[in-house]
């Protein structure tokens, strides 16, 4: 179980909390490097929006909240499926199920969540229509994050590689990629209103 918990986080099962530090930098580096170039990608995503934000500056400070919300909602899923996968508790056949669940259950938390956030911006920047962008953005991205946090271990379980390795660098990736795309494309759509 200690040996998944770290792998999960990019560390090495053979890594102890006194190993010598070079060993430490060797197991962990290329993990952030992949981490790193998959930050650039939602960096990416972001840029490709660069000219809406530039007219609509308060988009920037809710992109943070977006990212961090799918993050922990993806990385709750994916802590009970790995849980599942580690303690056999998943059967082949109720696979989809599970996924399906965490979906719906993200669509839930999206909608609660969204709600909550979208008041908060409405109140805060005393206009409705960017509380339903940022209410919207977070519930496409809650909804990406239950999907891909359930998904994400059973596929890479699958597919022969070690699911606790390289889950959370992948859902992490998905719920930043998801939520940009998601809460700056509803301000384009709405932008009229947020200017």
């Amino acid at each position: 179980m200690a040996e998944s918990i770290q792998r999960m986080f990019g560390g090495s099962p053979d890594e102890r909390a006194f190993s010598p530090t070079i060993f430490s930098l060797r197991k962990r580096l290329p993990w952030l490097h992949v981490n790193l170039a998959t930050a650039f990608l939602a960096a990416y995503v972001v840029s490709l929006f660069e000219e809406t934000i530039a007219k609509i500056t308060i988009l920037a400070v809710f992109l943070p909240v977006v990212a961090g919300q799918g993050g922990n909602a993806g990385a709750q899923s994916l802590a009970i499926v790995m849980r599942g996968l580690v303690m056999r508790e998943i059967p082949k056949r109720r696979v989809l199920w599970l996924i399906a669940k965490e979906g719906w259950l993200g669509l839930l938390t999206g909608a609660i969540t969204g709600a909550v956030t979208g008041l908060v911006a409405w109140l805060w920047q005393s206009n409705p229509i960017l509380g339903v962008v940022i209410g919207l953005g977070m519930i496409v991205n809650l909804f990406a994050a239950g999907l891909s946090g359930a998904a994400i271990p059973v596929i890479m379980k699958a597919l022969g590689f070690d699911p606790a390795q390289c889950s959370s660098i992948i859902l992490t990736t998905i719920t930043d990629v998801v939520g940009f795309l998601a809460f700056l494309g509803f301000a384009v759509v709405f932008q009229s209103y947020l200017i």
